[in-house]
């Protein structure tokens, strides 16, 4: 029988925000060198976490949004140009999922818009 995982290591495989994945790891899973990872860190597009020896860590969030700048530096993009798209993407993103939940009508307000 293989041995049993502790419940709250599988969790932490299933966040989106956990640094799990090496340099090298994160680098083949989207497509890029070791690099292209440095080069988007430098431009601050994402800050991976240190492990206790120093190496990045990076997660699955961090590899959708160097994915992503990967797609438009491979389109011609210049990569601060590239890195800067996707940060304001990723701000846009946010805003409209705040007015969303902004025009959804509270239990409190009774559908009455402030009325």
């Amino acid at each position: 029988m293989p041995p049993e995982i502790p419940p709250h290591t599988t969790d932490r495989f299933d966040d989106d925000d956990y640094p799990a994945y090496t340099m090298g790891r994160a680098a083949e899973m989207i497509g890029a060198t070791p690099g292209f990872l440095r080069a988007v860190g430098e431009a601050r597009l994402i800050t991976p976490l240190r492990s206790e020896g120093g190496h990045r860590r990076y997660s699955r969030y961090q590899l959708r949004i160097a994915a992503r700048a990967r797609e438009l530096v491979d389109g011609g993009t210049p990569i601060d140009a590239a890195c800067r798209i996707v940060i304001l993407e990723d701000q846009l993103e946010e805003a409209l999922r705040i007015n969303e939940e902004l025009r959804r009508p509270t239990a409190d307000s009774g559908g009455a818009a402030g009325f």
